[in-house]
């Protein structure tokens, strides 16, 4: 036998044990004490409304938001916080949602369709986007306008460097990185006068 065939086999042989271990895992439905699903009963204000909640305490403010209250504006992009298409503000931070397990937010969280006002009037950031087209599939939009507004709000809009650095951990895959700054750096004069 050729070193070759030798790994191969070996190889083979690995994949049936390891799938043979995965299906053999409790799935949580079984008596106490085996792996499984902890719910708990959370309350998220999110958008200024109050939602009582009953979640796997592993589900992250990603999935909360998305699935169990429905609001899809904030995007699955890589689920690692390396792409920003999650980012919300929690507590007037920013936060990468899909880093986030929702059991730990202790303040409210505002996402893309809280921005608008009462009256439907665009916040002064989703206005900038539109008038400096700031984006193209629009995909990371909704949290390049989050990060954008913590980024005027957090006082890093000095200069076009200061919010390029600021907003870097916001990928735009369409490379819409110019509109973008221009879009901040109309917005924050108009967000500062309130």
């Amino acid at each position: 036998m050729i070193r070759r065939d030798l790994l191969k086999s070996a190889a083979a042989g690995g994949a049936v044990v390891c799938a043979g271990s995965v299906a053999a895992k409790p799935d949580g439905d079984g008596p106490a004490g085996e792996l499984g699903a902890q719910h708990l009963a959370i309350m998220l204000r999110v958008n200024a409304r109050d939602h009582a909640l009953d979640l796997d305490a592993r589900t992250t403010l990603l999935d909360a938001l998305r699935n169990a209250l429905r609001l899809t504006g904030t995007k699955k992009g890589c689920d690692h916080g390396q792409c920003g298409a999650c980012t919300v503000v929690v507590d007037g931070k920013r936060v990468l949602s899909c880093m986030t397990l929702a059991v730990m937010v202790r303040g409210p969280v505002v996402t893309i369709e809280g921005l608008a006002g009462a009256d439907g009037a665009l916040h002064p950031m989703q206005q900038a986007f539109i008038d400096h087209d700031a984006f193209q599939c629009g995909y990371c939009t909704p949290g390049q306008i989050l990060s954008a507004i913590a980024c005027v709000e957090e006082g890093h809009a000095g200069s076009a460097a200061q919010i390029r650095d600021y907003m870097s951990g916001n990928l735009c895959r369409c490379a819409a990185y110019p509109h973008i700054v221009a879009a901040v750096e109309a917005a924050a004069p108009r967000m500062q006068k309130g």
